[in-house]
């Protein structure tokens, strides 16, 4: 095979595992790699103002496809600013290739500018970080790097390219990655102590994560729930695991402290847990939330999270979708009359509940602008939209509204820092073009990466972006006000440092700016108005709601 330097044959790597789209921001260590980008075929570079940004959109290009991403980074100062979103990814399983350049490995000895060792920075927050320092490595690294990074758990990986390794000749072959299978399924005998330990629960619940989601196996987790008339709740969850119609879907558990989720699961006496790990709040409960006669059994494909921080009766490493599918089998053969009938009773006490709270709701109509916003919204777009959520404490009115039904149509944030909802909507639109694709975030949030609304109208992405603007950090408040309770401190003045009034960011201003447009809404009715010209807008389109 005749020899090219490495940079050009890189790229022909990366078309051959089907990354055609590489995100960044460029730097002089990647010059000669990112000349070669700008002459390949076939290849396109999102061009991004700063690394968080770029990592943001390749997130959410990657959730929106449900394959890889890739995102370069520059050096040691790119990777630093981007390790914050990368964390994102990791927390949330994103499989992001991440490559960054160095100066070479001949100034290895140097300690020269910009030097630092990149792999052990990239560690903590990718599944696989490395460095090739042999011309003829470079694509063997990199297909292992995209089969680690698509292997479940998926996650981000990582792999640092010396300058001088990619000027070299490259005469290795450009083959695509070889991803293993993983919908492997349990053994029958396994199945059927899952089913013994779970067909006898008088007050059954289901704790679901995106595993479900990435194993397509909502209608198979909607048949064991029924089968069950379990309560199913949201843990580790991001996506669409079950639609948020269905009477057993109960909502998500926790995010901030423990206690919250163990009110809601402590009276279980049987509980399925499936994809997700227990419990992603920032403030667990270090004991176990389970009763203690409770008969626990986790399905996950990723062994690691099975049984991690609390004992479970049986524990299943085996795709989501191939388990739920023979233990639904296997109740449906098990399960005795009673047994059917109690948790058909279950399903229909849910079932009306549902019914009567949409009554309710129908009743009481939100006039505030952020209500008329969503409803309008909603109203227009008969929901056929995808909605990128990091509304935060507005999430309940965004999903009220526009609630998560199919999977693909609703991605939320994740990993517990900010800043992911607008380049997200920027990634989602990318990888939909033909779908109107809206983005929501707080102000607070929504400053952290407001560039991504520059890299939407260079490259002619027509996401639309919504700020929940309530002029404060209001999880914060939230979460003071709580830590304050615990610790019999009498309430008064939130810190200062919560605070986003003054001096009063001009959103819609701040849009134009980056080529965009935009417009603020203060009343309910500048609400209705707002959503018809965010929806007749050929691009880019932000709309800033007074809270």
């Amino acid at each position: 095979m005749e020899a090219t330097p490495g940079r050009e044959r890189l790229i022909e790597q990366f078309k051959a595992d089907g990354l055609k789209v590489m995100f960044g921001n460029p730097g002089t260590v990647e010059q000669g790699f990112l000349d070669a980008v700008d002459a390949a075929r076939d290849f396109s570079y999102i061009l991004a103002l700063q690394e968080t940004v770029a990592a943001g959109i390749a997130d959410g290009y990657a959730r929106a496809t449900g394959g890889a991403a890739l995102l370069q980074l520059h050096s040691g100062v790119g990777l630093g600013n981007g390790i914050g979103m990368l964390y994102q990814s990791l927390r949330g399983h994103t499989p992001l290739v991440v490559v960054a350049g160095d100066a070479g490995v001949r100034y290895d000895a140097m300690d020269a500018q910009m030097a630092s060792d990149l792999v052990a920075m990239a560690r903590p927050v990718t599944k696989y970080a490395t460095r090739v320092t042999d011309r003829n490595s470079v694509l063997r690294t990199i297909r292992r790097a995209v089969k680690i990074a698509l292997t479940p758990p998926r996650g981000p990986v990582f792999v640092a390219l010396p300058m001088d390794v990619l000027d070299e000749l490259n005469s290795e072959p450009v083959l695509p990655a070889a991803v293993p299978l993983t919908d492997v399924a349990p053994s029958p005998a396994s199945v059927g102590r899952a089913a013994e330990l779970l067909a006898s629960a008088e007050r059954p619940i289901v704790l679901v994560g995106d595993g479900v989601s990435l194993s397509g196996a909502q209608r198979e987790l909607v048949a064991v729930a029924e089968l069950l008339g379990a309560d199913v709740y949201e843990v580790d969850s991001s996506e669409v695991n079950i639609a948020a119609s269905h009477p057993l879907r109960r909502g998500q558990t926790g995010h901030m402290f423990g206690p919250h989720s163990k009110e809601l699961v402590g009276a279980a006496d049987g509980v399925l847990i499936v994809g997700t790990y227990v419990f992603p709040e920032v403030f667990p409960e270090l004991e176990s939330p389970f009763r203690a006669d409770a008969k626990v059994v986790h399905i996950d494909l990723n062994a690691y999270e099975i049984a991690k921080n609390h004992p479970v009766d049986l524990g299943l490493a085996a795709d989501p979708k191939q388990a739920l599918r023979a233990l639904a089998g296997v109740l449906e053969r098990r399960l005795t009359a009673p047994r059917r009938a109690a948790a058909a009773a279950r399903l229909d006490a849910r079932t009306r509940e549902r019914a009567l709270a949409l009554r309710s709701g129908e009743d009481e109509q939100d006039g505030t602008p952020m209500a008329v916003f969503l409803r309008t919204l909603a109203e227009r777009t008969g929901g056929d939209l995808i909605v990128f959520d990091e509304a935060l404490t507005t999430s309940p009115l965004v999903t009220k509204y526009l609630p998560p039904e199919r999977p693909g149509d609703y991605h939320l944030t994740r990993g517990g820092s900010l800043g992911v909802g607008f380049p997200g909507a920027v990634g989602a639109q990318l990888a939909h073009p033909d779908r109107l694709v809206v983005g929501f975030a707080g102000d607070g949030g929504s400053m952290y990466t407001y560039q991504a609304l520059w890299t939407a109208v260079r490259h002619g992405i027509n996401a639309k972006f919504v700020v929940c603007n309530n002029r404060k950090y209001r999880l914060l408040d939230d979460n003071i006000a709580q830590y304050w309770r615990e610790r019999e401190i009498p309430e008064h003045g939130f810190p200062g440092s919560f605070d986003l009034s003054h001096p009063e960011i001009d959103f819609a201003g701040l849009a134009r700016s980056l080529g965009a447009d935009g417009v603020r809404v203060e009343k309910p009715d500048e609400a209705v108005a707002a959503v018809g010209r965010m929806l007749a807008h050929p691009g880019p389109f932000l709309v800033d709601v007074q809270i």
